[in-house]
Formats: structure tokens, sequence, C-alpha cells
């Protein structure tokens, strides 16, 4: 499995669509942004088939140090959820499992 940088994304989408790559770096920078500034304001993003971005707020609770096997107390904490969408869990649930790469012997 490979991981894709954003660097790369810009790459593919310029040679896709002809749009120049520094435009194309803007547009997405602006959408990332955009995305952090709702979900900031506790928006719920929806792209249909694509998914759903939304904050969640995670309880307080107890939690316990593994090294010292104190309790802490874990304050609440929002946290953003993405909920896949048909599409994207369709194509992805038809897919092929990626090989691992390695020969087992």
């Amino acid at each position: 499995m490979d991981t894709i940088t954003k660097k790369e994304l810009i790459e593919r989408i310029a040679e896709r669509t002809g749009v120049r790559r520094p435009l194309v770096k803007q547009v997405l920078e602006e959408f990332f942004e955009q995305v952090i500034i709702d979900l900031r304001r506790g928006n719920r993003l929806e792209f249909r088939d694509f998914g759903v971005f939304e904050i969640k707020t995670r309880a307080a609770r107890v939690a316990q140090n593994p090294k010292t096997l104190e309790r802490v107390e874990v304050p609440p904490k929002r946290v953003v959820r993405f909920k896949v969408g048909r599409l994207m869990r369709e194509s992805v649930e038809n897919q092929p499992a990626p090989s691992s790469g390695g020969g087992g012997r």
C-alpha cells in the first residue's frame, strides 16, 4: 500500500484536468482550509456518496497509565469523525485486497 501526498494528488489533478499546478494547489489548499473552518464552527460537512465529516465529543473518562497503573482523569475531547459514503464504500469493498508485497515462504 502506498502513501499519497498532497503534492502527488495535485500532480494527478493537474494532469487529468489540464489546469496548471499552482492553481490546483491553491484550490485544494483552500478546500482543506474551508473544511477545517467549518468543522471548528461545529458544522457537519456532507459530500454525497463520498462521506460526511463531523465533530463528536468524547465523554470524560478515567483511564489508567499502563506504566504506573495510576488512574488518570481524561477530560472530554472534540474529535473529527468521518463516515464513508455509499459510492466510496462500494468502490473500496469491490476492490481485491492489495498484495502485501512480501513473499510468504
